[in-house]
């Protein structure tokens, strides 16, 4: 579902990430794990045809993330990590903004999303905290139904029960065949939800495999903690 190729991506003499190569299969939850500044954001927006990539090379659904740039739109359910609205717009007129967007009729979809994430639809963006914004951009994100979601930091800001929903929501989702990619500050989500996790520091990849080979809390301390081997 995602294939990237040693992928570089620098702004001017900044690093982003460098010769980044990950292989997301199928039907996966995929947990992408790092600090602020590592590299996830400029990676998933590389991915997602939003960025340049300097060098190598990415492909989403086996679209090319910069040929093809409208198409992978088109297919996956992407959750930026900040969510941003119209201000003065109400929370249900931006999810159903979004559908229109796509040219699809999410209406009912969108109103359990709303039910199982207790999202008052008819609040305005400005009126929202932060956390009930989370919960209006991971309406947009999935009320489509996409094969893939890209999902940056989705549970931050986010209550403990709300959080339990959330993850519901995409194991029922997997379960039907979709495939999960997402970055996450918050390790044992990755542990427990992830199939598969990934470690990345500054730019760079430094482990990769399944969640029960990694051991994904001591592994990423003793990356961040200069234990293991650089």
């Amino acid at each position: 579902m995602i294939r990237i190729d040693r992928l570089t991506k620098s702004y001017g003499k900044a690093r982003g990430i460098t010769e980044l190569t990950l292989h997301v299969p199928e039907g996966c939850c995929f947990g992408f794990i790092g600090p602020n500044g590592a590299g996830k954001s400029t990676t998933i927006r590389t991915l997602l045809g939003l960025l340049s990539p300097t060098a190598g090379s990415a492909r989403v659904l086996g679209l090319d993330c910069v040929k093809e740039r409208e198409a992978i739109l088109d297919q996956v359910g992407y959750m930026p990590s900040e969510a941003m609205f119209y201000p003065d717009m109400r929370a249900g007129e931006v999810i159903r903004l979004s559908a229109d967007l796509r040219g699809l009729d999410c209406r009912d979809e969108a109103a359990a999303l709303c039910a199982a994430l207790e999202l008052d639809p008819k609040k305005r963006i400005r009126a929202l905290s932060l956390g009930n914004r989370k919960k209006v951009s991971i309406v947009c994100a999935m009320q489509h139904r996409p094969k893939l979601y890209i999902l940056d930091e989705p549970t931050s800001g986010l209550d403990p029960l709300v959080q339990r929903s959330f993850w519901a929501e995409l194991e029922r989702r997997r379960r039907e065949g979709a495939t999960v990619f997402l970055s996450s500050h918050v390790l044992y989500e990755v542990q427990r939800y992830c199939d598969r996790a990934a470690i990345i520091r500054e730019g760079r990849l430094v482990a990769e495999g399944t969640t029960a080979e990694l051991d994904i809390e001591n592994r990423f301390f003793d990356y961040y903690e200069g234990r293991a081997a650089q």
